[in-house]
């Protein structure tokens, strides 16, 4: 009997059963060809009107989307499979991307406020045989779920929108002019249908026709109380090797109820992988040594387990006119991150101005919706990152070799200073730090990994840092015309405001170091 079940099957919360739950789901994900069924369909035919502008599906973070465009003047229905309400876990993100409540208009300075549930300082990176590095406003804040959705649900249902709770999609029909969305007893009409389900969406699954992703993270952990220190946290910590084919990174911070600690891994959907159960079991063995704790003295409070697919193609790019997908069924979010809530916040400005300008001048059709999506070249360029924080299956390598891959990469950019170290830390990828990065990363820990990324794969990735560069400059050149855009037409501006979007975010311009 490993410590899992020693642990979680002796509690009655049903955590040890959603484990297996899960454990059974990822072992159909990694060793069976998935077959999905069909969500979605066309008609040739016209629906004629439509009772909704937008129809949105999956509440927990499609209420920030819907919050925010109800506030528009716009007609939404929001769909949720379950009742709409927060996690007991906070969210941890960093103060800069909550303005954008702010701005939006959603929250009041006092709300967001008493959305905050946990604040520290300073938070820890390191790695095994390396100096430690501590950094200041980093992922710092933890965000109460349970007050923010309930504040923007009430929000949502003052401005008029309308939330079908306990309502699971079942399939939409595209037709000429709009969707109808059929969601358990509901037929719903819209002009424009949001996928905001996850990334095990049907609709994805659909799209995706199936196929494996590239990267997989899978994370465990839990929080618990007892901890004797619990004023600090750490964004990425290892202190062991490679272990069975995989590096365990940490990371820990303090949360309302206790200490919230997580372990998670880099790797493929290999059908050999070991399944989630061995996973917990390995942090529950670790947690003692990385905490300087023992099991005993820790009251756990909650287990968190699950797995995380990134796919290269991505963001997805649906064949369908009038579905767009955001957070995380649209796979935009980067390969080392976990997305969720964090990248869903720091887009949520950019896709409700997007969606306004959308219906507004009709640009409903799929080659309209994908600009809403982008290519950006700062997400494309980490799959390299993502690739060298993993190991093949088969691969044989020196087992203390990403420890030392990152010891030497953190120790540069930490000489380079904040405007080179916080953006990384915050998965904002930038042309000029990287750029200042690279040439002093010593060559004898970057040659070890040029193999397994191989010459294709280093000239995709020499693409894309192009790329980087290019939306860099297109950036500014692209604000600098646009006084002129106001003669233009409305598709015309739609098409506009969307490419200097996707300059802005593709190249990292939405980020500033210390801007609040």
């Amino acid at each position: 009997m490993g410590l899992s079940e020693q642990i979680l099957a002796q509690r009655n919360d049903g955590v040890w059963e959603r484990l297996q739950s899960a454990d059974r789901f990822w072992n159909v994900f990694r060793k069976e060809q998935i077959n999905p069924t069909e969500a979605v369909n066309v008609s040739n035919e016209s629906l004629g009107k439509t009772d909704w502008d937008l129809v949105i599906c999956g509440g927990t973070l499609g209420i920030l989307l819907g919050a925010a465009c109800t506030k528009l003047g716009w007609r939404v229905a929001l769909i949720e499979r379950g009742i709409l309400k927060g996690r007991e876990q906070e969210w941890n993100i960093s103060r800069q991307e909550l303005q954008t409540f702010i701005e939006l208009e959603l929250l009041t300075e006092s709300e967001l406020n008493q959305a905050i549930a946990t604040e520290y300082n300073p938070a820890r990176i390191g790695f095994l045989g390396g100096e430690e590095l501590w950094v200041k406003d980093v992922l710092n804040i933890g965000v109460d779920p349970v007050f923010l959705l309930a504040k923007l649900k009430e929000k949502f249902l003052q401005a008029g929108g309308q939330l079908l709770e306990q309502t699971p999609f079942t399939k939409a029909t595209v037709y000429n002019d709009g969707v109808l969305v059929e969601a358990g007893e509901f037929k719903l009409t819209t002009g424009l249908l949001v996928d905001g389900m996850g990334h095990f969406s049907p609709i994805v699954k659909q799209a995706r026709k199936g196929i494996k992703p590239e990267g997989i993270c899978v994370v465990v952990g839990s929080c618990a109380e007892g901890y004797q220190e619990n004023s600090t946290g750490d964004l990425i910590y290892s202190f062991t090797p490679i272990i069975n084919q995989c590096q365990y990174f940490w990371e820990a911070f303090p949360a309302r109820d206790g200490r919230t600690t997580y372990m998670f891994s880099y790797l493929d959907a290999e059908p050999a992988r070991p399944n989630l159960e061995w996973f917990m079991d390995e942090y529950l063995r670790l947690l003692p040594q990385y905490q300087n704790i023992e099991l005993s003295q820790l009251d756990f409070k909650r287990f968190l387990f699950g797995f995380f697919p990134a796919y290269r193609q991505s963001p997805l790019h649906l064949t369908w006119n009038r579905i767009l997908t955001i957070g995380d069924s649209s796979g935009s979010q980067s390969p080392v991150s976990f997305g969720g809530f964090g990248a869903m916040v720091r887009h949520l400005q950019r896709l409700t101005s997007g969606i306004d300008e959308a219906i507004k001048s009709d640009c409903l059709k799929s080659k309209d919706l994908a600009l809403l999506q982008p290519y950006q070249p700062n997400i494309s360029v980490t799959w390299l990152f993502q690739k060298t924080m993993s190991v093949g299956i088969n691969e044989k390598v020196n087992l203390n070799q990403i420890n030392d891959l990152m010891n030497g990469v953190f120790a540069v950019m930490n000489h380079l200073g904040d405007d080179v170290l916080k953006p990384f830390l915050q998965d904002v990828i930038q042309f000029a730090p990287l750029a200042r990065t690279l040439p002093l990363v010593n060559p004898k820990l970057v040659l070890p990994i040029l193999p397994k990324v191989g010459i294709n794969g280093l000239l995709d990735w020499s693409i894309h840092y192009l790329n980087l560069a290019l939306y860099s400059g297109f950036y500014p050149l692209g604000k600098s015309i646009q006084p002129l855009v106001n003669y233009l037409s409305p598709t015309q501006q739609y098409y506009y405001h969307r490419w200097l979007d996707a300059w802005k975010y593709g190249s990292g311009g939405d980020f500033h170091v210390n801007k609040y």
